[in-house]
């Protein structure tokens, strides 16, 4: 009789995913797909100079990031779940190559993240905005001065190079 009442309890718990579980480990993007969940990883000094999907050169050091599905020049915010730290960054690369990962974040969004050490974090991935398109919410992030971001315009920084995607 027990062992018929653990083998059902083992099934039933079996059916029903751990909580958070399924938020983790597969990329999706809620209605209308602005918000996105899963992991996040980082790359940074093997692809240092590394031609990226937008036909610039990788920097570890910049506030960039590869992602498989949003347009190129594509600015979002990247929440840590763990710690609730985030960054925004601009989608310059395709990637992850690693299937149940959402995001590659370069090593300096990762460090602002805190999770250089771990490898891997549970994120949101939030849309600011397109490319060609700035909406208020990017524009109060880029005023407040609570996150770092960069953006690749020269109208407000003429020593820096436009970036073309």
């Amino acid at each position: 009789m027990k062992l018929i009442v653990t083998c059902l309890i083992l099934l039933l718990i079996s059916c029903f995913p751990a909580y958070g579980s399924e938020r983790a480990t597969k990329p999706h993007f809620t209605p209308p797909h602005r918000v996105q969940y899963g992991l996040a990883s980082w790359y940074g000094e093997r692809e240092q100079g590394r031609q990226m999907a937008c036909g610039e050169p990788f920097n570890e050091y910049a506030m960039v990031a590869a992602h498989r599905t949003l347009p190129l020049g594509t600015t979002v915010r990247v929440t840590n779940l763990r710690n609730g730290r985030s960054v925004v960054v601009r989608i310059m690369d395709r990637g992850p190559r690693i299937a149940d990962r959402a995001i590659d974040l370069s090593k300096a969004a990762a460090e602002r993240l805190r999770f250089v050490n771990q490898g891997l974090t549970p994120v949101r991935i939030s849309v600011l905005n397109l490319p060609g398109k700035h909406t208020r919410e990017a524009e109060a992030t880029r005023h407040s001065g609570r996150n770092y971001y960069e953006f690749a315009s020269t109208a407000d920084r003429p020593s820096r190079r436009a970036i073309s995607c």
